[in-house]
């Protein structure tokens, strides 16, 4: 397998990345001890959202309202408006499953959310309007009229109803994890009551919000020899491929996740990017670089221990595995810019 790995380590001030259900940051023990963690599925978010404003391939929607969209793309087909919304239900219910509790409320939606894009949805409809036959129409729309979903080929799907609209992505994504020990605190806050009287003392309200700071190791990798099978972008140049790599490794640097923006706006750049394209294979993280966390020692501060802990754990690896003598490519930021570092990446994408 050919692919694409990207290590990345980047510190964050006070923030509140990703939170649980308690409304805390939320954490994870590795190497037995608390680490600070930032789930993969909301970086996924934020690198899906900041590759959607900068690559027209991009065009992936997750929802359950996808009757609408079924119902108008269906009229343009040449179906009767008086007959496109039970057609959109029929074919939606193929999908996903009619939520018919929400429509005894009015609100017309299908169970579990359905990763698509409007190319897909026109493309149902017309498969639908030419054959009547639900199943039919599902099984007719293949990868070939795709050309907005590379999301979707990214980062694969699932449909319980119809296996045939399950994609395996050909993005990999761990859970990034601070290298070293983290205590989630706590912050007291005051809000002041402006039209409170001056003879009258107290805040308007008090209340507390968690956070901690951290160094995070990321990894994510890609598959570049699945980007070109049938069932993934092969409809697309190689240029084309080459463009929608390039957006999601400048997407995957760049996207912070939103939590808190404004509050406790953490957004920084990553201090380090390594990467590394192999020609056969599979991704190997370097994340054991830091099962043993890391100490700020003799004037280095976390992020340069950090980046010395990484570099012995890649040469170990290398020496042990000989990782090393598959590679096509290696190079890192920021001892190349960033463009630089995009072009020689995608320079071996097929």
């Amino acid at each position: 397998m050919k692919h694409l790995e990207l290590h990345i380590l980047q510190s964050f001030p006070v923030a509140c990345l990703n939170r649980d259900d308690l409304n805390s940051p939320k954490t994870a023990i590795f190497g037995g001890v608390q680490r600070a963690r930032v789930s993969s599925q909301s970086w996924k978010r934020a690198i899906r959202e900041y590759a959607q404003e900068n690559c027209e391939r991009f065009n992936g929607q997750r929802t359950r309202l996808i009757i609408e969209p079924l119902r108008v793309a269906l009229i343009s087909e040449g179906i009767a408006e008086s007959e496109a919304l039970d057609q959109a239900k029929k074919l939606a219910d193929a999908i996903s499953n009619l939520d018919t509790k929400a429509e005894k409320n009015g609100k017309q939606q299908v169970k579990t959310l359905f990763f698509t894009t409007p190319a897909e949805i026109q493309a149902l409809a017309r498969e639908f309007k030419n054959s009547g036959d639900t199943k039919k129409a599902i099984k007719a729309v293949g990868s070939e009229v795709l050309k907005d979903a590379a999301d979707i080929a990214l980062f694969g799907r699932m449909v319980a109803n119809d296996h045939s609209l399950t994609l395996e992505g050909a993005g990999m994504f761990a859970h990034a994890l601070s290298t070293h020990k983290v205590d989630n605190e706590i912050d007291f806050f005051a809000a002041v009551d402006d039209l409170q009287p001056k003879e009258e003392s107290g805040a308007g309200m008090t209340g507390t919000l968690e956070f901690n700071s951290a160094t995070y190791y990321r990894f994510a990798a890609l598959n570049l020899d699945m980007l070109k099978d049938k069932d993934h972008l092969v409809i697309l140049s190689p240029e084309e491929r080459k463009q929608v790599v390039r957006a999601f490794v400048e997407a995957s640097l760049l996207a912070v996740p939103g939590a808190r923006k404004n509050s406790m706006n953490a957004a920084t750049l990553p201090g380090y990017v390594l990467g590394v394209v192999r020609n056969s294979g599979h991704p190997v993280q370097l994340v054991n670089a830091f099962e043993k966390p890391v100490r700020a020692y003799g004037g280095k501060g976390l992020f340069e221990t950090s980046l010395e802990a990484m570099n012995a754990e890649r040469e170990k690896l290398n020496a042990t595995w000989g990782l090393d003598k598959k590679e096509l490519f290696s190079g890192a930021i920021p001892e190349m810019n960033l463009a630089d570092f995009l072009d020689k990446v995608c320079a071996h994408v097929e």
